[in-house]
């Protein structure tokens, strides 16, 4: 059972994400925090496995909130949901050590795949903010775009192609209405093709797409 703590200062948004999460039987909310101190306190004496984080909050906003949570001695991992995809809150979430970042219009199958991802080690990033999480990278590893991976040449043409659209951000379903494909069958995909690049998430993946250049091809 996956354990959340859901953290927001709007009780609507709140009681939405509950019912979101409670309707899966792998996955559960433990409690609720309406500002960051609230959901400091409750996640020290509760233990959740994630915490869903909202940035604009009352007192200790979410991006604070997240650094103080991150040092706890039994920190729960940070999952950052909020109205805006700005790439401030991007880049500050990531360096509070935020594990993943959604929109709120994320729609609640993506999401409780999100936290069992986030429950699995592996980061979550929202198409509208996966662009932004690849510049950030490679920026931070001090590289330009480089020549093409060869990890990439183990790859079939039509995983080169859902690759190809990982760079340029498309979540799944975006990724199928240009190929013509099932959500099902680009989540298979984007699975076998980060297994075979030796990746954990789709950030890491079309950082590489990014590198090599074939997030500027044209579709």
């Amino acid at each position: 059972m996956i354990t959340v703590l859901i953290a927001d200062d709007d009780p609507a948004v709140r009681d939405g994400l509950r019912t979101i999460i409670d309707s899966s039987p792998d996955v559960r909310v433990v409690a609720e925090a309406w500002d960051g101190h609230s959901a400091v306190d409750r996640a020290r004496g509760l233990l959740p496995d994630i915490v869903v984080m909202d940035v604009q909050m009352p007192g200790i906003d979410g991006i604070a909130a997240t650094r103080l949570l991150r040092e706890l001695p039994s920190a729960p991992a940070v999952l950052v949901l909020s109205a805006f995809g700005r790439d401030d809150y991007v880049a500050r979430a990531l360096a509070a050590g935020a594990v993943g970042f959604l929109v709120k219009d994320t729609p609640p199958a993506e999401l409780l795949d999100a936290l069992r991802d986030v429950a699995a080690g592996h980061a979550v990033f929202a198409p509208a903010v996966t662009g932004h999480v690849i510049e950030l990278t490679t920026r931070d590893a001090g590289g330009t775009p480089a020549e093409e991976d060869p990890r990439i040449a183990s790859l079939t043409d039509r995983q080169v192609e859902v690759l190809r659209l990982l760079g340029r951000g498309l979540s799944n379903a975006g990724i199928g209405a240009e190929l013509g494909m099932t959500e099902g069958t680009v989540k298979s995909h984007v699975t076998q093709l980060m297994a075979r690049l030796g990746v954990s998430n789709r950030v890491e993946a079309a950082r590489i797409a990014y590198r090599s250049g074939l997030s500027a091809d044209e579709p």
